[in-house]
């Protein structure tokens, strides 16, 4: 086996874990770090054929000490979403084997197909990505799990939210007495709660952005039952952050323009939006370090905290 750089280096144990999960005549041939992973290292696995061809699988190991401790639930919802998707109008990754013990490997770890395409973050062809964001989301809320997922659950509160530097405080504390109070009653649905542009694979021709197709849905970790608005809020903030706030607003409108209902009321619907946006304020630096990573170099931990503080500030002008 040949490796692109020391960081794709398989470790033995969890290297003979994957032999055991070949077809047989099949060998791991090379393996590839894949960067924009935040929680887990990521490798690319070609696999060498019994008739001479090669096929791509993606090896996802959790080894920081600081997510380990939630790699077994992550994993066990990862495989559990994967199972679930086969078949289904999401184009979801493959389960091919998990161990979210380490039983056997290294390190917690999961193996799946690879499927093609590639991220896309930059601004041009935005809009059409958007719309094909929105319809993919829909699609995903369509999902009618035989068995529910866990229920979704929400870190920030209002007293961990971070005020970026020269926003303003008036309009940041009212945002904060928003997600104060109760969360909403809602219809709940499947979500895949990290939908947003990291996560989705395109494929695209940099000489025609407007006819990106959607490849692949990745990042299946977090798999849960809850309002479709939180999926809707998360993807929205990311867009703000990476496009602008305008980009954040549209989303919801091209999400219901796709056939996607959101809460009936304007206050509802403020709630889930508000309350993704200051979640988003607690990750503002390890949010955007990827984004600079890939390419999207304006994107300083600054910048994002000034969209940040303008979407938000949108958010709670917004009518009602």
């Amino acid at each position: 086996m040949t490796n692109h750089d020391e960081t794709a280096t398989v470790r033995p144990l969890t290297l003979a874990w994957v032999g055991r999960h070949l077809e047989a005549g099949e060998r791991i041939v090379e393996a590839e770090a894949l960067h924009g992973g935040i929680t887990a290292e990521m490798r690319r696995l070609i696999i060498g054929t019994r008739d001479g061809g090669t096929r791509d699988l993606v090896l996802r190991s959790y080894v920081d000490p600081f997510h380990i401790e939630n790699a077994e639930d992550g994993l066990i919802g990862e495989a559990g979403a994967l199972t679930l998707l086969a078949g289904t109008a999401v184009p979801a990754p493959s389960l091919v084997a998990v161990d979210p013990t380490a039983a056997q490997c290294e390190y917690p770890s999961l193996l799946m197909t690879h499927l093609a395409g590639r991220t896309v973050l930059d601004d041009r062809g935005v809009q059409a990505r958007v719309r094909l964001l929105a319809r993919q989301l829909v699609a995903i809320h369509a999902v009618h799990p035989a068995e529910r997922p866990r229920e979704y659950t929400t870190l920030t509160t209002a007293d961990t939210v971070v005020v970026p530097k020269g926003a303003d405080a008036a309009v940041w504390a009212a945002a904060v007495e928003v997600i104060r109070g109760p969360a909403p009653p809602y219809e709940g649905r499947f979500l895949h709660r990290d939908f947003q542009p990291g996560n989705v694979l395109f494929d695209v021709s940099p000489s025609h952005p407007q006819r990106a197709r959607i490849t692949g849905v990745i990042d299946w970790a977090g798999p849960s039952w809850g309002p479709a608005d939180l999926d809707v809020a998360h993807c929205s903030v990311n867009l703000a952050l990476l496009h602008g706030p305008a980009w954040g607003l549209r989303f919801a409108e091209a999400y219901e323009e796709a056939g996607g209902v959101l809460a009936a009321s304007v206050s509802e619907r403020r709630y889930w939006r508000v309350r993704d946006a200051l979640a988003a304020s607690e990750e503002v630096r390890s949010v955007s370090q990827p984004w600079r990573e890939a390419g999207r170099t304006e994107l300083t931990t600054r910048a994002v905290e000034e969209r940040l503080d303008a979407y938000v500030t949108a958010l709670m002008d917004a009518p009602g």
